[in-house]
């Protein structure tokens, strides 16, 4: 049959439906889409995200309805105190850049020595704090609160503080965003409150990575700090293993210019302090030298994460892998180490943040007293940062399991966090924080950003119930900017809309005026998807589906193997995270078979749910994403030419989303058949099995093909900087290559040796 890709364009179309037709399949849609779309580069979204992230432009067509008001494109002033900090002033100008270049109205940027006399000044934007425009802000209780007021005349924004006034302005630039147009309410006066003491988030380019271009993002989506950066401290002294020697090493003259880059977009920096704390006496006293060092060199860091995965007690281990360790032994002892952080800390500065981060700990269901227990160790002073969702039960079909890591599957608290929560309250510690993904997650981890508001939206409202302070949002994928991270934003301070007011406002944008109702169907279905699936945790099924052999016989070798060293081939591959059967990719991300068939590799993959179970799931969540997609595809289609791209990205990224479901379930199946075929005897059993299998490979061809040429025209997807790419075309190309020599010569040699 001839390929769908190698039919002329114009004679593809004439078979077309046109965008107002239902249903409309991925083939109709890819046929459009691939024509309108470029290939795009690896790297080429972190290349425009370095350089300055594309902005909203004004749509002509935008007009102010009977409660909104319309800035002419000139005579209006913003006006800013003579004494405005830096990141005022940055703000000011960021919006006056973007509302000239992309908006089209200009304003003038001018300051005033006191801005009490200016406050009723016709057609300005007044920007200030509470005690520079007196009466302003009555009800502003902490930093980053604001209270703004729109008239037709004037338009004021008070902050509690400097930062206040800022994040005042990047919200109105949010809303004249949303309308794609100088437009705001004719009559406003809300008095927003933050939510959370800190924001803070990891760069999303890669370790370390933070120009100014990208820098500038952060404050427009709510943030107020940065994690910079993983497992190594911020003057360059080594942390133990295992990770110091594999770490790129840390240039504090790199650091400092850092804080001071990060200060002028409003931005605090948080960082690591990695020790191997034993509570000998030696020992103690480095500790204590170290932590003084760090905060005496960088006195502007805000705060330090101390992540049991580079600051521990004795003995490193993975969560639950500490073997015969006692645990609450090793949690009174690891909490001594971060008495002795605070302790060095509050001795320079009481207002440092000191926030122990016990992830190692075994975070299941059944250690809910454990980690209880841990919190109560710590110090009060200190600030826990407990990981919100890991380790949440779940039950398909009266199957039980828990999150294996950072998923959005299940909204969380997990059982563990919800207990330790309760007693970092019950005993008045200073604040509790919590790693919290709130746009991307390690599950469908090589994706920037997740489409399931509704879901996101339930976990923003679980953190604000649970009393959560502060957040570390998306590790470790960091941040990219998307539509759920402006959702995030808009709920991160009280007085947020309601969700479907939001969500039509943001399909409006990216689909034009016509396909809310489409969109927000399509959400809603995205969002019933994800809370089917089974699969949790930075694996294969929910990273590398797409991209992920099926493999029917034992491959030669891609790499190099010591099966016949005296080096244990087990233990150096885990080590060295290879697979020696397939290219490019670390061993979790591969489901490799056992070729002595003693193991059945995919049943042991889902457990502790039964294959058939899981498999149901995936694609019981994976036909819910196609019912959204029916209605993604029709919104996409019918947008204005100006949106169409855009929107045709967003859909594909959905579409690579469900292939990725249905991929991953059928590279269990295909393995489940395989392991049983070794099994099987009558030929009968054998020929059904084989005939499975090859529908199997079928369907993954067609799927695998599509996941190609989507994944050549987003250079977003397979990214995860952790280890760069996951996958990226080429891998995709030696699937391919693969599924048709399995399925045209691998399986009829096989039938032809067996007489099938």
């Amino acid at each position: 049959m001839q390929s769908v890709y190698a039919l002329p364009l114009a004679a593809l179309l004439l078979f077309l439906p046109s965008p107002a037709q239902t249903p409309v399949t991925s083939a109709d849609f890819a046929a459009r889409a691939y024509a309108a779309l470029p290939a795009e580069p690896s790297y080429t979204f972190h290349r425009i995200l370095s350089e300055g992230a594309p902005r909203v432009h004004r749509n002509p067509a935008a007009r102010p309805g009977p409660d909104e008001m319309a800035l002419p494109a000139s005579g209006w002033t913003l006006l800013l105190p003579a004494e405005a900090g830096p990141a005022l002033r940055q703000a000011a100008e960021d919006v006056r850049e973007h509302l000239e270049r992309d908006m089209q109205t200009r304003l003038a940027l001018r300051t005033e020595a006191r801005l009490a006399a200016s406050q009723d000044l016709p057609h300005t934007i007044v920007a200030g704090t509470r005690d520079e425009m007196p009466g302003c802000g009555p009800e502003l209780k902490a930093r980053k609160d604001y209270r703004l007021v729109i008239t037709p005349a004037h338009v004021t924004v008070c902050g509690y503080d400097e930062r206040g006034a800022m994040y005042g302005l990047y919200h109105l630039e949010g809303r004249m965003d949303l309308r794609e147009a100088p437009i705001l309410p004719r009559n406003l006066d809300t008095t927003r409150h933050s939510l959370f003491q800190a924001r803070m988030t990891l760069s999303g380019l890669g370790w370390e990575e933070w120009p100014d271009p990208y820098l500038a993002l952060l404050p427009r989506y709510g943030f107020d700090s940065i994690y910079a950066s993983v497992y190594v401290n911020p003057n360059g002294v080594p942390g133990p293993p295992p990770y110091w020697n594999r770490m790129k090493k840390q240039d504090p003259a790199r650091v400092h210019d850092l804080i001071r880059r990060a200060a002028r977009y409003g931005i605090d920096v948080y960082c690591p302090i990695v020790y191997l704390y034993t509570g000998e006496p030696d020992n103690e006293a480095g500790l204590r030298k170290l932590v003084r060092d760090i905060v005496t060199e960088f006195p502007e860091i805000r705060g330090y994460v101390l992540l049991t995965e580079g600051f521990f007690y004795r003995t490193f281990f993975g969560a639950g892998g500490q073997g015969k360790i006692d645990l609450r032994d090793w949690v009174r002892h690891w909490a001594r180490g971060v008495e002795i952080v605070t302790e060095e800390c509050r001795k320079i500065n009481p207002a440092i943040e000191v926030l122990p981060w016990e992830y190692n700990i075994d975070f299941r269901p059944s250690m809910v007293e454990l980690k209880a227990y841990g919190t109560a160790q710590l110090p009060l002073d200190s600030i826990p940062l407990l990981t919100f969702e890991n380790g949440k039960s779940f039950e398909r079909d009266g199957e039980r399991g828990s999150l294996k890591d950072y998923a959005i599957n299940e909204v969380g608290p997990a059982e563990v966090t919800a207990a330790q929560i309760a007693v970092a309250k019950k005993r008045g510690m200073r604040a509790v924080y919590s790693k919290a993904d709130c746009w991307a997650s390690w599950q469908y981890g090589t994706f920037p950003y997740l489409p399931f508001p509704y879901q996101w939206h339930a976990r923003y409202q679980a953190l604000e119930k649970y009393g959560v302070d502060g957040t570390m949002e998306s590790w470790s994928y960091g941040f990219q900017p998307n539509y759920i991270a402006e959702l995030r934003a808009w709920y991160s301070w009280s007085g947020a809309p309601p969700l479907d007011t939001l969500l039509r406002a943001i399909a409006r944008r990216e689909f034009g005026p016509g396909s809310e109702d489409l969109a927000l169907r399509a959400w809603d279905h995205f969002s019933r998807a994800i809370r089917l699936v089974p699969d949790t945790g930075p694996n294969m099924g929910v990273n590398n589906a797409v991209a992920t052999p099926l493999l029917f016989e034992k491959p030669e070798p891609r790499a190099m193997t010591v099966d016949h060293s005296w080096t244990d081939p087990a233990v150096w591959s885990h080590d060295s995270e290879i697979t020696p059967y397939w290219p490019y990719t670390p061993r979790r991300l591969i489901l490799l078979p056992d070729f002595t068939n003693r193991v059945n590799a995919a049943a042991r993959y889902a457990s502790p749910f039964s294959l058939p179970v899981f498999n149901k799931y995936l694609r019981l969540a994976a036909d819910e994403m196609e019912t959204g997609l029916a209605a993604y595809r029709r919104a996409a289609l019918q947008a204005p030419p100006a949106k169409r791209n855009g929107a045709y990205r967003e859909v594909l990224l959905a579409e690579q989303i469900q292939r990725m479901m249905r991929s991953d379930a059928a590279v269990l199946e295909f393995e489940d058949l395989r392991f049983r075929l070794e099994h099987a005897s009558p030929a009968a059993e054998q020929r059904t099995l084989l005939d499975r299998m090859t529908a199997l490979l079928k369907e993954e061809l067609a799927r695998t093909e599509d996941s190609y040429q989507t994944a050549r025209r987003d250079s977003r997807l397979g990214y995860e900087w952790e280890q760069d790419y996951i996958y990226t075309p080429a891998h995709i190309q030696e699937k391919l290559h693969l599924l048709r020599a399995t399925l045209n010569e691998q399986i009829p040699a096989w039938r032809r040796r067996h007489g099938l």
